[in-house]
């Protein structure tokens, strides 16, 4: 059977195969470590290896090889593992994480629930025989120890196999639940708000001298449980989760540095070690989320959110006393948002003080600071931070006036800040000691380019891409409306002509996301592979960025505060009314919107609120109501449902239901533990008791990212059809 674009799309979980990953550099910079799979659309990464300036491409650890026998593609996870998967929207297998050792000589990683480390340069990768399951394995720097987790317990080995719990109940106790699990109590592991909204995925963290450890004690009692069964197998026990709803209890997170890690593994081991366990307390009631935490020469830092957001605390802790030192803060009226890659403490000259990497809103943007210096350009926005050392600091930003690119910037203290990537691209970067390594998609190529850069900025060697060609070719027409300056991107068919005397209007289909923390109107061409699919078949498809989504400064993001509704509407309006004015080829009596999670939201949104203007809507994995999810996202721009009702009712769907008057599909992956069915669920019982016909797709066994291949190819069909149905487009 010939391919399609659709089997294609699955085949590659869009396009993520084969294309490097979680690349990490020596300290030196003359090694680089990464994942990738062979081909373009196999599913199981392996970890490769180049040494630097002339080394070769090389597998070092390979799970067919490593494992041996049928498990590769079929790995027992534990519930940890899936639920960081799940975080990261990993579809991928085999080897998905790793961690080095300070001088990135050893590396270690986890398979089936099975612990492995490899020797980088010789390539020997053994198995480590300990009781798991393993979840997140770390070498210390030295790279004698490697500390993970098992359930609710962080345990240490060496590499012989010597294992010590180092926190949480020996293995066999009879103080766990029927699963395996302590009913409420973990250490080691992020919680979900920290794991799903602040991007913290890791609760254990090692000091740079292999001495020490800082981990997290997640006690999840106060959280309500909510439960996830599975219609299509009646005789399967429902999933019990903890989920911290919107004005509902969090977990209670403590912070414990053990001391003297290294030195304290007696021979033989023991079945609990008890070290030295020194707590660092803070006032939790103030600022109860754990939201960063960083462990450098220079020391550790932590940076502490309150509950409304509106104010963060950055301390240096004292790992022998557990004292902290308030070394920053930041507040601001609507949030105080978290950035990647800091805060961080900057070793000094001796007999100078420690300097604070972080970041701020000023004048309008959001900025990169060196303790009070502002040391970012002010016409662009801080996006994230990669490195930071006293030579140079390196980062992405954008334009604020701009922000479908996305390039990589260094500040030096002796010559300020210089662009380091392509300006008119999408580009992120990993480095170590003098070399960068530079990952740059652009609008008019399919492939991603994976460059590896010396000091210098010059180019030593380029690593291969094995991801596949899409066999579409979008050629979205990109533009920004004149009002708010939204950025728009318009795809016709291929071929296509609106000038052409023959060419009829083309019914219309807007694809956003529309909310904060991601942008589809992006100068990169995969980014627009599947709206560029459903051009051809025969749609003019409209993508727009509006109020709320980053990149744009600060009063633009923050125009959603108390009101996730109206904004993003009026904006995906004036998108699609300049649209209409720049080209004939858009029939606005025939206008479609589809979306998936905050889109999804929006596109139900659209067909309730504004019928006039959208004639059907697909809503995937919506979020209905916003009582119904979790805390840190939804009380950072409605505040707490329990003082501010009025912002939840506004913009509630479920009140909305007895306006339906267009077509609506409602779609939604029944194990989905983000935005969980009762939102689909809640929404559609209330379009049918006030007599609104809609149809509902459930997908058994799904989950939020939708990885699997068939489900991931025939959804794409089922839509199109749907879309055909609705707006009452002849089959061509």
């Amino acid at each position: 059977m010939p391919d399609s674009f659709p089997r294609q799309y699955a085949r590659t979980q869009r396009f993520t195969l084969g294309e490097p990953r979680n690349v990490a550099v020596s300290a030196d910079g003359q090694r680089v470590v990464f994942l990738r799979s062979r081909a373009g659309d196999d599913p199981v990464n392996c970890l490769w290896v180049i040494d630097l300036p002339d080394g070769a491409e090389r597998v070092v650890a390979d799970p067919l090889i490593v494992l041996a026998d049928d498990s590769v593609g079929h790995e027992t996870l534990s519930p940890e593992e899936r639920a960081q998967r799940e975080r990261r929207r990993e579809g991928a297998g085999g080897i998905t994480a790793f961690a080095t050792c300070s001088r990135t000589e050893v590396a270690t990683f986890s398979l089936g629930g099975r612990l492995f480390v490899c020797d980088l340069g010789s390539g020997r990768t053994t198995e480590i025989a300990v009781p798991g399951p393993v979840f997140d394995p770390r070498v210390d720097p030295n790279g004698n120890l490697i500390a993970y987790v098992s359930g609710p317990r962080l345990c240490v080995t060496d590499l012989n196999g010597n294992v010590h719990v180092i926190a949480g109940p020996p293995f066999h106790s009879t103080d766990l639940n029927s699963s395996g699990l302590n009913d409420s109590v973990t250490w080691g592991s992020a919680e979900f708000i920290a794991a799903e909204e602040m991007q913290r995925m890791r609760g254990f963290w090692w000091s740079p001298d292999g001495q020490h450890l800082a981990v997290t004690k997640v006690d999840e009692s106060p959280v309500q449980r909510w439960y996830i069964s599975d219609p299509a197998d009646p005789a399967a026990p429902p999933r019990q989760i903890s989920y911290p709803a919107a004005g509902t209890a969090n977990a209670d997170v403590t912070l414990h540095i053990f001391t003297d890690v290294g030195d304290s593994l007696p021979q033989p081991p023991s079945t609990v070690l008890n070290l030295n366990r020194v707590p660092v307390t803070w006032d939790a009631d103030r600022y109860p989320y754990l939201a960063r935490v960083s462990w450098t020469t220079a020391g550790l830092v932590v940076a502490l959110q309150s509950r409304d957001q509106r104010h963060l605390n950055i301390c240096s802790v004292d790992p022998v006393s557990g004292e902290l030192t308030v070394v920053g803060s930041d507040t601001d009226p609507a949030w105080v948002d978290l950035l990647s890659g800091v805060p961080v403490l900057l070793a000094a000259p001796e007999g100078e003080p420690v300097s604070l990497v972080h970041h701020s809103e000023r004048s309008g943007t959001r900025v990169l600071l060196l303790g009070d210096q502002v040391v970012s350009r002010t016409d662009q926005v801080l996006r994230s931070v990669i490195s930071a050392d006293a030579d140079r600091i390196i980062y992405t930003a954008n334009p604020i006036s701009d922000a479908t690119c996305l390039q990589i910037w260094a500040y030096r203290p002796d010559s300020g800040t210089e662009l380091l990537s392509a300006s008119d691209a999408v580009c992120s970067a990993t480095t170590g000691g003098p070399t960068l390594v530079v990952r740059t998609a652009k609008l008019e190529t399919p492939h991603a380019t994976w460059q590896i850069l010396d000091r210098d900025g010059r180019v030593i060697r380029e690593i291969t891409n094995h991801a596949e060609t899409p066999l579409v070719t979008a050629r979205p027409q990109l533009f920004q409306t004149p009002r708010r300056s939204l950025a728009v991107a318009v795809l016709l068919p291929t071929g296509y002509d609106a000038r052409d005397p023959g060419a009829r209007p083309l019914p219309v289909l807007m694809d956003p996301y529309g909310g904060p923390h991601a942008q589809r109107v992006l100068r990169s061409h995969n980014a627009f592979a599947t709206s560029q699919w459903f051009a051809d078949q025969g749609f003019a498809v409209v993508v727009a960025d509006g109020r709320g989504t980053p990149g744009r400064g600060s009063e633009f993001e923050r125009a959603v505060l108390h009101d996730l509704a109206s904004p993003v509407l009026e904006d995906q309006i004036e998108a699609l009314e300049h649209a209409a004015a720049s080209t004939a080829a858009l029939d606005l009596s025939r206008v479609a919107i589809r979306g998936w999670s905050f889109g999804g939201y929006l596109a139900a949104l659209a067909v309730l609120r504004r019928p006039d203007v959208f004639h059907a809507g697909i809503a995937g994995a919506p979020v209905t109501e916003w009582r119904l999810y979790d805390t840190h996202y939804t009380e950072r721009y409605l505040g707490d449902p329990n003082t501010n009702a009025a912002a939840y009712d506004a913009t509630s769907l479920l009140p909305l239901a007895p306006d339906l008057r267009r077509p609506l599909l409602l779609i939604h992956g029944l194990a989905d533990d983000n935005v969980v069915a009762a939102h689909t669920l809640q929404l559609s019982r209330a379009l049918l008791e006030a007599g609104r016909s809609h149809e509902v797709l459930p997908l058994v066994g799904v989950s939020h990212m939708t990885p699997q291949e068939v489900v991931a190819e025939n959804l794409l069909r089922h839509q199109l059809d749907f879309l055909r149905r609705a707006l009452g487009i002849r089959h061509p």
